[in-house]
């Protein structure tokens, strides 16, 4: 039986006293008896509409039975099927106009909190690393945003050895250089792409196509 409370359980965060004399995550993320409280309040609906509402098609339904299950890893390892960022997604990504916006509980009260459930999975999952086999075909990425970053991690599961070339220094592209620090920590940022890394994606920085080397 869902838990029918119109509201999602808030996040804890920073105090103003504390957080007004540090450039820190303000939102500190739910703990396990919350993310399992606000787990609860999601009906597991037939149709999935949430599920329509995201851009990667995760199976929030499903990661989130694993949350009330207490499996974080079984949630994580769901998700990150077809979400190769899911920490930056579950901090950043605009789920009050993409899954939450299409969850049922928003009809009558506020919808379940996706996005804050994906970040609590992402922050508390483990990268298993697991064997990939390889097709023999190689793919150039150009640009190590969140869209190269996210198209090498699809192409890396799929068995392509992949190489992004980033003229920038560090690869993060607006990740690191648009988004403040309180809002979207560089550690966190920079443990995704690690995560890409252990896939076998190469990312290649201070290269700018055409002057560096050429097609």
């Amino acid at each position: 039986m869902a838990d029918m409370s119109p509201v999602k359980n808030p996040m804890p965060t920073q105090s103003p006293e504390i957080r007004k004399n540090n450039f820190d995550e303000v939102e500190l993320g739910y703990t396990p008896e919350i993310a399992i409280s606000e787990a609860k309040r999601c009906l597991n609906c037939k149709n999935k509409p949430c599920v329509a509402g995201c851009p990667v098609n995760v199976d929030i339904p499903e990661f989130i039975s694993k949350i009330v299950d207490g499996d974080f890893q079984g949630a994580y390892e769901i998700i990150t099927e077809t979400n190769s960022l899911p920490a930056i997604c579950g901090r950043v990504c605009p789920q009050e106009t993409q899954c939450e916006g299409k969850c049922v509980r928003g009809i009558k009260g506020e919808p379940v909190a996706i996005g804050r459930l994906e970040r609590f999975v992402a922050d508390n999952g483990e990268k298993i690393s697991k064997e990939i086999t390889l097709n023999g075909k190689k793919v150039a990425v150009i640009g190590a945003g969140p869209a190269g970053l996210s198209c090498a991690g699809d192409l890396a599961k799929k068995g392509f050895k992949v190489t992004i070339f980033e003229s920038l220094q560090v690869a993060g592209g607006v990740l690191m250089y648009g988004i403040p620090e309180f809002r979207l920590p560089k550690k966190i940022v920079q443990k995704e792409i690690q995560g890409l890394k252990n896939l076998g994606v190469e990312i290649n920085t201070n290269v700018i196509i055409g002057k560096t080397i050429t097609v």
